[in-house]
């Protein structure tokens, strides 16, 4: 067993960035406002992003190269919009996933700092232990915090089916308006995640292996994957439960703003379940969304480093640490300038997110199926139509939702 879980790594980094807002918000806020009828979308977007999500660490274990070298042998113009796609998203994306923290922080630990100085703080914490800890550190603490997660999430889903009274309906929706349908593009844009997450998830695949004295092989990645994979959606349902158990009754809706929203998420579920449940509720969903501040700000300064690598075809010494400063300065400037209100950055960082989906889910197919991957590892049968399929509805669900606006 320890042997076993010293192999994962890579896999649970994933939930880690993955489980945030789309689970502690969005999922909650779907459950809250529409009862289970979004269900569907909930599984139906974790099946049609998981041959994209997958093909990352497939291709990193079985070539020992991140997507991003694979890119570059697709051609540099490839790199190269994948460097602006970033560039436009990891900004919005980060400080969307901080202020959430830096609200709940503040719910949790008291309001003496205000959520501003929280963001400050926050995002200083995960700079300095992935400056400090590196890869090693990060994929250790990761362990105990998706477990935390984990366990805190399960006993305040048990305890909502345990108490609740009222009278459930499965029966499916689908949203109408603009309003609504704007939700469902942002929930779906961010369950379990955005697709660029493949690419962090074959650049920590490969930074796993420099820091293993085993080789690490496509079954073993692929397990590790699997098993964070099955755990988003596991969580995904569980948050989902807690809306509609908890919230969808009262009729209450949710505030966008960062520092009253965490208040009345605790709240809602200590009247439902006992004022000795805040600290269970807020533990889960700090280390929901601390999880994802921290994994978000090793991925996309990784990325980022690695990207201006591969086009200059030469090594940058400091590119992770100045991409850290740059991705903390940008956040700030975000919050503190532009988008203050919480609503308004999750729903502009998961909008762009879908819209960039279709990019992430083509380059990963052609790359996977082509002559750069050993042929043993290439999709089979199932995988390629799984891939095609997929693509037609994210294309689809992009033009449609463009067609709206």
């Amino acid at each position: 067993m320890k042997r076993f879980i010293q192999k994962l790594g890579p896999g649970l980094l994933f939930a880690g960035a993955a489980i945030g807002v789309s689970h502690l918000v969005q999922s909650t806020r779907a459950g809250a406002d529409y009862g289970f009828g979004l269900l569907w979308a909930l599984l139906l977007i974790h099946l049609v992003k998981y041959p994209f999500f997958q093909f990352g660490p497939r291709y990193a274990s079985a070539t020992g190269e991140s997507l991003l070298e694979g890119y570059r042998k697709l051609g540099k113009s490839v790199l190269i919009l994948y460097g602006l796609l970033t560039s436009l998203t990891m900004f919005t994306i980060q400080a969307a996933v901080t202020i959430v923290t830096a609200g709940i922080a503040t719910s949790l630990f008291g309001d003496f700092i205000s959520v501003k100085l929280w963001t400050v703080v926050i995002l200083s914490v995960c700079f300095i232990v992935l400056n400090v800890g590196k890869y090693r550190f990060l994929d250790v603490m990761m362990k105990v915090i998706i477990i935390s997660l984990t366990l805190t999430t399960l006993s305040a889903t048990a305890m909502a089916i345990y108490n609740s009274s009222e009278a459930v309906s499965f029966i499916q929706l689908l949203p109408e308006g603009s309003i609504e349908i704007t939700f469902l593009i942002a929930f779906m844009g961010w369950m379990p995640a955005p697709l660029d997450i493949s690419v962090w998830h074959s650049l920590w695949t490969t930074e796993k292996q420099k820091n293993s004295s085993e080789k690490r092989n496509p079954k073993t990645a692929l397990l590790d994957f699997n098993i964070g994979y099955l755990g988003t959606i596991f969580l995904g349902i569980s948050f989902v439960t807690l809306g509609a158990l908890v919230m969808h009754p009262t009729g209450v809706s949710f505030s966008t703003s960062a520092s009253k929203f965490p208040i009345q998420l605790i709240e809602m579920y200590t009247q439902s379940l006992g004022d000795w449940t805040s600290i269970i509720i807020g533990i889960a969903a700090f280390t929901t969304m601390f999880s994802t501040t921290l994994t978000t700000l090793d991925a996309s300064p990784r990325s980022m480093h690695k990207t201006i690598e591969l086009v200059f075809e030469k090594p940058f010494k400091y590119g992770y640490l100045i991409w850290s400063t740059v991705l903390i300065l940008g956040t700030l400037s975000i919050y503190f300038f532009f988008l203050s209100e919480m609503g308004s950055l999750i729903k502009v960082a998961t909008v762009l997110s879908f819209l960039t989906a279709p990019f992430y889910a083509i380059t990963n197919y052609i790359l996977i199926a082509s002559k750069h991957t050993p042929k043993e590892w290439r999709p089979s049968k199932t995988l390629h139509i799984m891939s095609c399929l997929g693509i037609l509805f994210l294309i689809g669900f992009s033009v449609w939702y463009l067609s709206i606006l």
